[in-house]
């Protein structure tokens, strides 16, 4: 893998992840202006969440037409401005997170209750490949790699901003999911603050330190094992929340993507690119999902979450969405159509394409 850093018009930082050398970066043309980001992170009094408030998003790029894809090589709206690449990684132009933002009030109204703070972070794009049709599922194995090398480098250089207290790489994928660029891509956000699924996981890990050695371990010996190898274990959780839901987790445990090692990346983009071939196949045509890295945070906790892959999707039909309705929204308290065990079943036997 090898990286080139560059800059977009506006000041942004674009980099390259190439599997061979050799790039000499070509200027952005736009002219754009400086961004100007305001983010803003409140914390709800009652349950301790946090909650960003982020204006300027609003008006993103919403399914452009495929000449003004932003994330084609090249073209009139381009963000990366040569016209080919392996890996792109860009700063969003339209960030949740940016140490740029400037500083707020500490509290919402003077009220003390409500407590806010700037959302110093950082949002990157990851763009997959320069081919506008492909998908995860269509890249070989050796560019699953060098995404996954990708991830492992933004995520330790991330980590490293004083602001930022975890960073999640994720990829939203389908209209049912709600992507606004049609393009294969995800995307990594760098929190100034642990996120709330994070902080229930560390305090049923703070009672239990060998809590994901424990997990593993049963899940291992259970029903819901989709694939294995020597280094990873994707299984359907006990009690997954989605009628398609799985977990990738190493066998060693390791706090993020950086930590790695070779044999462990290299087995990574064998299994995961079989995985969601696996999901696609579920119903004969791509699978809307969302794909997140879950990271240890970066300061306290650090030792006791391990890094795995969540797999959800809200397809629990050929023709039918799972909807969170009241009580998954109003109370988070999740029901599930599909029984876990049945889950994992189709997913071993599906034939991958």
């Amino acid at each position: 893998m090898h990286r080139t850093r560059a800059r977009l018009s506006d000041g942004r930082e674009l980099v390259y992840y190439d599997e061979s050398p050799g790039r000499v970066p070509v200027p952005d043309p736009r002219g754009l202006p400086p961004v100007e980001p305001v983010c803003e992170v409140r914390r709800d009094p009652l349950t301790g969440d946090h909650v960003t408030v982020t204006a300027h998003r609003n008006t993103r790029t919403f399914l452009p037409p495929p000449d003004q894809c932003p994330l084609c090589p090249g073209g009139p709206a381009s963000e990366i401005p040569d016209d080919s690449y392996d890996v792109a990684v860009f700063e969003n132009r339209f960030p949740s997170f940016d140490t740029r933002t400037p500083a707020v009030p500490p509290a919402v109204d003077g009220a003390e209750v409500f407590a806010r703070f700037a959302g110093a972070g950082r949002c990157e794009v990851v763009c997959f490949t320069d081919d506008h049709d492909a998908a995860m599922t269509d890249l070989p194995v050796s560019r699953v790699r060098t995404v996954i090398d990708a991830w492992a480098d933004r995520t330790a250089e991330l980590s490293e901003i004083p602001t930022v207290r975890q960073v999640f790489a994720f990829e939203n994928r389908g209209v049912e999911i709600g992507v606004t660029l049609h393009h294969p891509h995800g995307q990594i956000y760098a929190y100034p603050f642990v996120t709330p699924r994070t902080e229930r996981v560390l305090a049923m890990a703070s009672r239990n330190p060998g809590l994901f050695d424990d997990v593993l371990k049963a899940e291992r010996a259970g029903t819901r094992v989709v694939l294995s190898g020597e280094h990873w274990t994707a299984y359907v959780p006990a009690a997954a929340r989605w009628p398609v839901e799985v977990h990738l987790m190493p066998h060693r445990h390791v706090p993020d993507l950086a930590a790695l090692d070779t044999a462990e990346r290299d087995e990574l983009a064998v299994l995961y690119r079989e995985l969601l071939r696996r999901c696609d196949a579920l119903y004969g045509a791509p699978l809307p999902y969302v794909a997140g890295w879950h990271q240890a945070p970066t300061g306290e906790g650090r030792d006791l979450v391990r890094l795995h892959l969540e797999l959800f999707s809200i397809r629990r039909a050929p023709d039918k969405i799972k909807y969170l309705a009241g009580s998954e929204s109003g109370m988070a308290a999740w029901i599930n159509d599909v029984p876990p065990e049945a889950a994992a079943a189709r997913l071993r036997e599906v034939t991958a394409g």
